[in-house]
């Protein structure tokens, strides 16, 4: 005999293919998560912005840890996102809220993105470094293009190899956080669900992309409010394609 209420079925990660003017809708709902803010999200980003850039400088393993610890800071601004979504301020605390409880399964996401990305960082270095030191050493003017050939092609390649390691990235941090999923599953149900909706984010990514050209303008301060849109855009495009809401 079945007991009530019937307990809804266990979160499994299954994705919706939606339609490309989601994209637009999704850069919306971030900004209205900014606009009820302004103030709390400028502080957050500022907050983030400076322990990023202090990881950074950080000889040797600065960049590392970084990247190790960026799915943890974006598990934080989407919490800060839910809790405007549900019409509460967020607060400071939300940004290190991903160092608590799932901690470690977001640290785990982050040590496979730090991995992906220096082994990225490896394959450009021998393909770009050891084209150049050649041309160089050479002195000729051939093979100095072809030493500038090589350079061009390695960042090419990290660009498109970076392509499939961000698609696993972008909604991991949610999964893991608000889901509770391992991370390689994490990791697997946000790249299937990017390959379902190459081309809402193709239409995304141009827009963003057109927006950071912008926001980089006044010295990069446009940044402090795209980053919280973009934050607030992501936490949209998981409630679309995961939730369905």
């Amino acid at each position: 005999m079945e007991t009530f209420p019937i307990p809804a079925p266990a979160f499994s990660g299954e994705s919706r293919t939606v339609s490309a003017g989601n994209a637009f809708d999704w850069l919306r709902q971030g900004w209205a998560l900014f606009t009820a803010f302004p103030g709390q999200w400028l502080l957050l980003t500022v907050v983030l912005l400076v322990a990023m850039l202090a990881l950074s400088i950080v000889p040797l393993i600065g960049t590392l840890a970084a990247n190790m610890l960026t799915p943890v800071f974006m598990a934080g601004m989407l919490h800060a996102c839910r809790r405007a979504a549900n019409g509460e301020a967020p607060e400071l605390g939300d940004l290190f809220v991903g160092f608590g409880k799932g901690g470690g399964n977001l640290a785990l996401v982050g040590l496979i993105y730090m991995l992906g990305m220096f082994a990225i960082f490896v394959v450009s270095v021998l393909i770009g470094g050891g084209g150049a030191l050649g041309g160089v050493m050479t002195g000729r003017p051939i093979a100095i293009g072809l030493a500038f050939g090589s350079v061009v092609l390695a960042m090419l390649l990290s660009m498109v190899l970076s392509v499939p390691l961000f698609m696993a990235l972008w909604f991991a941090p949610a999964l893991v956080h608000f889901n509770q999923m391992s991370p390689i599953e994490a990791l697997r149900s946000s790249f299937n669900a990017c390959v379902k909706n190459v081309l809402p984010f193709l239409v995304y990514g141009v827009i963003v992309l057109v927006l950071s050209f912008f926001a980089a303008l006044p010295l990069c301060l446009g940044f402090l409010v795209l980053l919280p849109v973009v934050s607030g855009s992501i936490y949209a495009s998981y409630r679309d394609i995961f939730i369905a809401d």
